[in-house]
């Protein structure tokens, strides 16, 4: 198969026919990953991602595992106001 490579915005694009797409299942707004390999270009679908916890967001947030006793409760003194502040 031959196409051209197009102006997209600020960019350049290929079109791939939709029964290309069909034959490898991906459909439009699919994640792919695309890869420089051996001067060619490969393009991989993603798979689905895995909905993750809040427990394992905030593990990868703060690079360790997470303890729910570790959050602060007490309140922070932000000084006096400066400017004309309503509280």
């Amino acid at each position: 198969m031959q196409t051209a490579i197009v102006k997209w915005g600020n960019s350049q694009g290929i079109r791939l026919p939709k029964a290309l797409l069909q034959n490898i299942n991906i459909r439009e707004n699919d994640m792919v990953d695309v890869i420089l390999e051996n001067e060619s270009i490969v393009i991989k679908k993603i798979g689905e991602k895995k909905h993750r916890t809040t427990r394992e967001r905030l593990t990868d947030f703060y690079g360790k595992e997470f303890d729910q006793k570790s959050i602060s409760q007490k309140e922070i003194e932000w000084g006096s106001p400066i400017g004309s502040e309503i509280w």
